[in-house]
């Protein structure tokens, strides 16, 4: 089985797309699928490179917003198209955007079997452009042209969440949809989870600096939580919001809310490992996220969580209860749920081996089998 995976930009670090092709594609192979990429090249001459590469195309007047948002989109090529779509025998889409649209005509053309992955939201493309309104009309258009030009060519769609398939299906899509999660690593033996409380207790936040991520709720639920002077915030992303959040947050420190100063930086994959293993809770703040794989890493290390629930906030599936949820951008709710885990360190020192339990349900190993049986189904079909 010969796979083509089509996607903008595979290799630019600080997104989730980046983390899931780094991850499907060596496993897939590892499977004995032949896979080859068609992306934009990959910066570091050092590192990986796609068997069919692209030329990054530079949008006018919005280049650096997208740049500074890990993200980048690719020159079409007629003749690299035609030439990987003679190459496959399925074509496996990762987005929605012209380039995906072209190859799918292309390869539609040429009666090849087409699936896709549902992986951004159009609001996560319009919130990043200060349209923040999730019922905007231009949320329906967008996703409108995405189904058009590109989805309904897929005789499959792999949907990450059920949220999504749901989303889907409110706009109209008409593939036969897959829940399978992007999946994470999972440790053979499970992980010995819940470290006791310590002085300063650290909240960590991590994610893009980006508007739909609203991780102001975080800084902003600190006015409100009785126990703000013994907590320091860890912000582990990076992003165009970042000036905007370490204003905030060193405000709260000025007023003398905070008495330790937040943290921002940007981490391996070793080092956000061990930041969560450190961490008393893992809050993630997110309004609009298909997945949230970040979230479910750290749970993976016994991080408790506290996640927003809103209509398009999938991440909320990984909560095993209430106490683990907060209604989106509601910073006094979210201050209640701190206090309260951080009045209960007993029940947090066992749910964080509970929770680290509950991610080996996610091992990327059964989401690669999953994705696979798709691909026979779409063969087959």
């Amino acid at each position: 089985m010969k796979v083509l995976i089509v996607c903008n930009n595979a290799f630019s670090k600080g997104n989730g797309l980046h983390t899931v092709m780094q991850s499907l594609i060596p496993r897939l192979r590892n499977a004995g699928i032949d896979v080859r990429l068609m992306s934009v090249s990959n910066e570091d001459s050092q590192g990986p490179q796609p068997e069919y590469p692209l030329e990054h195309f530079k949008v006018p007047l919005f280049d650096s917003l997208i740049s500074n948002h890990s993200y980048g989109f690719a020159k079409i090529d007629e003749k690299m198209i035609d030439e990987a779509v003679r190459w496959a025998d399925i074509i496996h889409l990762q987005e929605g955007f012209p380039l995906e649209s072209r190859v799918a005509r292309t390869a539609s053309k040429a009666g090849k079997s087409i699936v896709g992955t549902f992986h951004i939201y159009s609001q996560n493309i319009l919130a990043n452009a200060l349209i923040s309104d999730k019922d905007n009309f231009l949320n329906y258009i967008l996703m409108y042209i995405w189904r058009t030009g590109t989805y309904d060519y897929c005789s499959d769609i792999h949907c990450p969440t059920e949220t999504v398939r749901q989303h889907l299906l409110e706009n109209g899509f008409k593939a036969r949809m897959t829940v399978i999660s992007n999946g994470i690593e999972i440790p053979e033996t499970s992980i010995k989870a819940a470290i006791p409380q310590r002085d300063p207790i650290i909240l960590l936040c991590i994610g893009r600096f980006a508007h739909e991520k609203s991780q102001m709720t975080l800084i902003e639920a600190m006015r409100y939580s009785r126990h703000a002077g013994s907590i320091q915030l860890h912000f582990a992303g990076k992003g165009p919001l970042l000036d905007k959040y370490v204003k905030a947050s060193g405000q709260l420190l000025e007023e003398g809310i905070l008495t330790h100063p937040s943290i921002f930086g940007f981490y391996s994959e070793e080092q956000l490992k061990e930041l969560a293993r450190m961490a008393y809770l893992n809050i993630h703040c997110a309004t609009v996220e298909v997945e949230g794989l970040s979230c479910l890493e750290a749970i993976r290390e016994g991080a408790v969580p506290l996640i927003a629930t809103g209509h398009l906030a999938a991440t909320s599936q990984f909560a095993l209860d209430e106490r683990s949820l907060f209604p989106e951008q509601d910073a006094k709710a979210l201050a209640q749920k701190i206090d309260w885990w951080i009045e209960h360190p007993e029940e947090r020192l066992r749910m964080g081996q509970v929770y680290a339990d509950s991610a080996r349900k996610y091992n990327i190993e059964g989401s690669i089998a999953e994705i696979i049986e798709m691909y026979r189904n779409a063969l087959a079909s």
